[in-house]
């Protein structure tokens, strides 16, 4: 007791003692007597500015990072009703909105701030730019016995105290330790500002250090560079997409936000980022900001000086900037204005913000002092002129108005998601109001009210990017977009029409060759624009491999419905796996009663159906959804009475259907899926060539003894043998022809003793084993021999193991339990809704071919694969629905996107969205990922929405879908359900761009040279054997490998500085470029100043005249790229084969690789590392020659890309089209850019010319 007594008055004592230096310091302030401790005309800096030091150092809420590390993660305010908050004190409530985040999380997180009427500028080109970094507040408080110590401010600026800076927001700390201290609370704001958190008020008057005139900081605005901040938190809140938000649906909505004004990020080269306000003059001849240090005429752009806008970070600014990957792509843009073509550069709070001011300035820079006789004459005329035709329909009594229940209707067929309930609350807000008493709707609230509930801004905004007068797309706008976009390839204006006539719902629209808002949206929402590849829809892979060479959609226990113990079985289970397209059920067959044999899991609790019953389901449906061979898995374990009755019925009900032929002696490989076209397979169980009996012995296959012997464990019950041996009838062991089931050893065993045509089934936890301690045998087994996994025993409850732990070992059957949904069943439906949902899928080269190296758990790259990269733009979602059973929320959806994606180990990733609060409808993301995709042939991209919660996250829906399945371009994605059905009218808005590692990486800084010096590039790398024979063969690979690298880099590198000039990302192909440059190249009499001379193959860019600076150098980087794209095409075709021959050359040491080891002494693990040599080397051969192939048709592909769009864009002479057959031309439905090179494996030994 009396140590407490103790602690509370030492506790006490110090409330006292800091109290009275407060009070002691506020006096001193008042009397204006100089403190010890300030050092107003020494601080560094400050008379620089001319501006006092306590001005510089006050404030904390602007500044950006602090000296110290970064506070910890903001979850909620400090107090459940903050005061109302002052423009300078922004950061107290929202510190993550300045310094303590990532630049992208803050964008996302600001609220706009009202406009400064007056102020001073960070300097902008040639401006002044040395601020101070400010003070950072450190709270300290402790509450001991029910009392709450004062939360002390100390100053970290120019020899500012402990109460001035925190008198400069609160203007009297005694006050707030008073109040404080009287209530025994402890208030503190993250980033140490411990009790400032709500004292600002807004009828204070101007704290010291305020601008008299604006009150506001004068300096307060550098953010410096944020690479120290920490990583963004998974879980954020956005204040972008609120559902009670103005929507944008037409130019004047972002000229008048423009004219309000907004706070954006002012971006230097100098790695620091201004905060300002920026506004357009209300007669929209100049864009202004402020504060500023210049006079109020210079910090300002006139409109017509503005030559283009430029969306993400595509600048040199941008590109130097320290604060690059703190910056959000999606909320960057910049204005190039002036002779000089000038940046600035800017970086909006919102995405929403940034398409706002690009989609307004590019109308502004289109039609100038017109622009408000063009939205005053346009405001959507054909829009809302189509929409009172269908007003005047629904209006059969021509009394001007209908009553509410046909209005919410004629909404509803416009726009089948929306939901009645919102459509009627929408007219009910709008006659509230207007004060109108009545429930009918005129025809001007019927349109406001579509205006208000259809348009969607994203799309909206993406009109404006391709319109040519920023209302609609006509014929050509559209062809652009369908080429540059969505990658189709020789798009005419007569396809555009064709588009135009089957969605423009407006009959002016269709007339005049018009695409409006809300045709474009229907185009967008249309199966044209899923992302799904329609060529996918088709089988549209070799079908002539043999069986082993393809993934095969399988069905594990596929009569139960339920779990594995005590489920019931039907023939549904059955009927719903043949028509999803699954091409190998299982058959698990015992004696039943009335001599008819029934199926079920033996041992267990599992209900019974009829053997024969099944077979004529399976007679019925086996085709239906593929007509590929279909494998029946039959585990036999009747008697022999039983089993010819099962013959029968076989014979009987299958008839022709079944293959029946032998396997001939000689064949090393099975037949193909096309040879099997229509014809039933049986896995099971067979006797020997030789056998001459009726019947004989053969080993017992039971899957289902393991799962009785784990429940008999489990329940402590004597273990019971399974037995070992059974008798198997010779009719029904004939019927198994190509899928005898053998028993599996180990590799080196199968390798020399198993014939093609003989099936082995693993274990999933055997063949987890063997992919974990075997890779390479495990994907060398498979390439000849067909391999089954089926569930482990223990997954009683019929969940499902990962298929892509054994794909990637190349396993071709992996049974799944089909009644059980969820992630691993959506990877399965996924990958197989490939190649027609035929149920066979090819499996990737490397591991088909004879001599490959291959891992299946490598984290690098696959040697011989190029690896690509993957941009993925979450844009917007459309009618979430609620999620099952989530009744504690109501019908309140706080949304958010997982993007994940699965493949070989390097290839697995994941990334997620920030969560958009209360809206399900129509939430708005506008974030971008970025993945490296190392094994493209195998990699999977799954799409899941989740709805936010404090509890548990709840599943709202997903879509699964092979990587090599993506349409580039702007896409719409319908989302299923956990149990797989399509949910009504359910999407995401997404972009997918797709390129090579080096093209769609980190952009080159200015003054770094963007090729890679020969001495420093990593070329592919032959080993050593140590088998002279070889060596010496291999050695003639050095050359020409090196040359291939050369040739693909230097054409690489040369195209992205060119891309970079014409103002895109890596991302962009070489039509948009061109298309991006067009403006450029127009001189301001309409005539242009370069043109494309068509006439030889190799296109020249000719100047007419003499260009500008800015476009010599843009002549200068074409003339390069296409030097080194005409050097690519002669000399790779020498190269190639000079690959090629090596490669030959070695192939012939195959057979004899062995004996070659051991005559050179090798044995044991020399012996296996020159085996691994060999394959290596040949892959590399192989994967290189592969490469340069595929750099060639991307010049090739490059070229054509400029031929039309010189054609498109009226800037060419002396070209005519290029015809669709024209010589070497690769028909690029993707448009996914150029593939890189592999990386040279680390740590390998190598061959170098010391070593010969």
């Amino acid at each position: 007791m009396m140590v407490v007594v103790i602690v509370v008055v030492m506790v006490m004592i110090v409330m006292m003692a800091a109290r009275r230096r407060m009070i002691n310091a506020q006096c001193t302030e008042e009397s204006g007597a100089p403190r010890p401790t300030e050092t107003h005309a020494s601080a560094p800096g400050a008379e620089a500015d001319g501006f006092p030091a306590h001005v510089i150092t006050q404030r904390r809420g602007t500044e950006g990072e602090p000296k110290y590390p970064p506070p910890p993660p903001y979850t909620t305010p400090p107090t459940p009703n903050p005061p109302q908050q002052h423009p300078a004190s922004k950061s107290l409530l929202h510190p993550e909105s300045d310094g303590g985040v990532p630049m992208a999380e803050s964008a996302e997180n600001h609220r706009e701030l009202p406009p400064p009427s007056a102020g001073g500028e960070t300097p902008a080109a040639g401006d002044d730019d040395n601020d101070e970094e400010g003070w950072v507040g450190v709270g300290v408080a402790v509450g001991v016995a029910g009392l709450g110590l004062l939360g002390v401010g100390v100053g970290g600026g120019a020899g500012q105290t402990h109460c001035e800076a925190a008198s400069v927001l609160n203007g009297d700390c005694v006050g707030i330790a008073a109040d404080m201290v009287g209530s025994g609370s402890v208030a503190s704001v993250p980033g140490g500002q411990a009790g400032l958190g709500g004292a600002a008020s807004s009828g204070a008057p101007p704290a010291a250090g305020m601008d008299a005139k604006s009150g506001i900081p004068r300096r307060s605005s550098i953010i410096k560079d944020g690479s120290r901040q920490r990583k963004e938190r998974k879980k954020t809140v956005s204040f972008s997409s609120m559902p009670t938000e103005k929507k944008i649906s037409s130019a004047s909505d972002c000229i008048n936000a423009m004219v309000d004004g907004s706070e954006l990020k002012k971006v230097r080269s100098n790695s620091r980022v201004y905060h300002r306000y920026f506004l357009l003059d209300a007669d929209m001849q100049s864009l202004r900001w402020e504060p500023s240090k210049k006079e109020s005429e210079k910090a300002k752009i006139d409109v017509k000086s503005i030559k283009e806008v430029r969306t993400g970070k595509n600048t040199d600014t941008f590109r130097t900037n320290g604060t690059y990957d703190q910056i959000s792509e999606d909320c960057a843009f910049s204005i190039i204005y002036g002779e000089n073509y000038e940046s600035l550069d800017l970086v909006a709070n919102s995405a929403d913000v940034a398409n706002i001011w690009v989609t307004g300035l590019r109308y502004l820079i289109s039609y100038g002092k017109h622009t408000l006789n063009m939205i005053e004459s346009s405001q959507n005329s054909m829009r809302s002129s189509w929409l009172g035709e269908l007003f005047d329909e629904t209006d059969v009594n021509n009394s001007k108005q209908v009553s509410i229940c046909p209005a919410v209707q004629l909404v509803k067929k416009l726009n089948p998601g929306l939901k009645n309930v919102k459509i009627e609350l929408k007219f009910k807000e709008f006659h509230k109001a207007k004060d109108k008493t009545g429930s009918d709707v005129t025809k001007e609230e019927f349109i406001e009210v579509f205006h208000d509930l259809c348009t969607r801004p994203e799309i909206y905004f993406l009109l404006v990017q391709f319109s040519s007068n920023k209302e609609f797309l006509d014929t050509k706008d559209l062809m652009i977009f369908l080429e540059a976009e969505q990658g189709m390839a020789q798009v005419s204006e007569e396809t555009s029409l064709e588009v135009i006539q089957s969605y423009e719902p407006s009959r002016e629209g269709q007339l005049k060759g018009w695409l409006s808002l809300d045709g474009f949206t229907n185009y967008l929402m249309s199966p044209e624009c899923h992302i799904f590849d329609p060529e996918q829809k088709t089988v549209c892979q070799d079908m002539n491999q043999p069986l082993s060479h393809y993934y095969i959609n399988a069905s594990h226990n596929t009569y139960l419905i339920e779990d594995q113990f005590r489920g019931p079985s039907d023939i549904t289970g059955y009927i719903r796996a043949l028509k999803m397209g699954c091409r190998s059920v299982e058959l698990d067959v015992w004696d039943g009663p009335d001599n008819e044999p029934v199926i079920y899991t033996g041992h267990t609790m599992t209900s019974q159906i009829v053997f024969r019953s099944v077979i004529d389901i399976i007679n019925k449906y086996a085709f239906v959804a593929s007509e590929f061979p279909l494998l029946l898995c039959l585990e036999n374990h009747c008697s022999l009475k039983q089993q010819r009755v099962m013959f029968q019925h076989l014979k009987k009900i299958l008839g022709d259907k079944l293959y029946l032929d032998p396997p001939k002696p000689e064949e090393f490989y099975l037949p193909s899926p096309f040879e099997m076209k229509g014809r039933i397979l049986l896995k099971g169980k067979k006797l020997s060539t030789n056998f001459t009996g009726s019947e004989g012995e053969v080993t017992d296959e039971d899957e289902g003894a393991e799962m009785s012997q784990r429940m008999s464990i489990e329940s402590g019950e004597q273990q019971t043998p399974a037995p070992k041996k059974f008798q198997l009838s010779k009719d029904l062991s004939d019927l198994v022809t190509l899928c005898k089931s053998v028993e599996f050893k180990d590799f080196p065993t199968s390798f020399q003793n198993q014939r093609p045509w003989e099936l082995c089934s693993f274990n999933e936890v055997f063949a987890s084993r063997c992919a974990s301690e075997f890779p390479g045998d495990f994907v060398n087994y498979n390439k000849k021999f067909l391999a089954r996994v089926y569930p482990s025993p223990m997954r009683i409850d019929s969940s499902n193991m990962n298929p892509q732990d054994f794909w990637k070992c190349g396993c071709q059957i992996v049974a799944m339990n089909y009644q059980t949904p969820g992630l691993m069943m959506d990877l399965n439906i996924g990958w197989f809704r490939q190649n027609g949902n035929c149920g066979y899928v090819l499996r990737p080269a490397i591991m088909r071919e004879q001599v490959s190296y291959f891992s299946a758990n490598t984290k690098d790259s696959v040697p011989g694969v190029s690896p690509q990269l993957l941009h993925i733009k979450i844009i917007s979602g459309q009618n979430f629905p609620k999620p099952k059973g989530s009744g504690a929320k109501g019908d309140v959806v706080d949304p958010y996107v997982y993007v994940e994606i699965h493949g070989i180990p390097a290839d697995c990733a994941e990334q997620r969205t920030k969560t958009v609060t209360q809206n399900g409808d129509n939430p708005l993301f506008d974030e971008s990922f970025e993945f490296q995709i190392n094994l493209p042939e195998l990699a999977m991209v799954r799409f899941v929405v989740l709805d936010d919660d404090y509890i548990g996250d709840e599943f709202i829906g997903q879509y699964t879908i092979p990587f090599e399945c993506l349409q580039p371009g702007f896409r719409h994605i319908p989302l299923q359900s956990l149990t797989g059905e399509v949910l009504p009218h359910t999407w995401l808005f997404v972009h997918v761009a797709i390129t090579n590692r080096r093209g769609g990486g980190k952009p080159h800084k200015r003054g770094l040279s963007v090729r890679k010096g020969k001495r420093s590039r990593e070329y592919a790398s032959m080993r050593v054997l140590l088998i002279k024979a070889l060596d010496d063969v291999f050695k003639t690979a050095m050359v020409p490998l090196r040359e291939a690298t050369d040739l693909r880099e230097n054409m690489q590198n040369a195209i992205v500085p060119f891309k970079e000039l014409c103002g895109l990302s890596a991302v962009a192909n070489l039509k948009q470029c061109i298309l991006a440059l067009c403006p450029r190249l127009m001189g301001t009499d309409g005539n242009p100043l370069l043109v494309f001379d068509l006439r030889d193959q190799y296109p020249n860019l000719e100047p007419q005249g003499v260009p500008p600076e800015v476009l010599k150098k843009v002549v200068a980087t074409y003339e390069v790229m296409i030097q080194t794209s005409r050097t690519l095409l002669e000399n790779s075709e020498a190269v190639h084969e000079r690959i090629l021959q090596t490669q030959k050359a070695a192939m012939e040491f195959h057979e004899n690789l062995q004996d070659l080891a051991v005559k050179e002494g090798l044995k044991g693990r020399k012996l296996h590392k020159a085996v691994e040599s060999f394959t290596w080397n040949i892959t590399i051969l192989k994967g290189q020659a592969d490469l340069l192939k595929h750099a060639r048709n991307e010049v090739q592909e490059n070229l054509k890309q400029i031929h039309y769009a010189a054609l498109t864009s009226s800037l060419s002479k002396g070209g005519q089209s290029l015809s669709s057959g024209s010589s070497g031309s690769v028909e690029s439905k993707n448009g996914r850019g150029l593939r890189v090179i592999p990386e040279k494996a680390t740590g390998e030994e190598e061959l170098s010319d010391e070593d010969f």
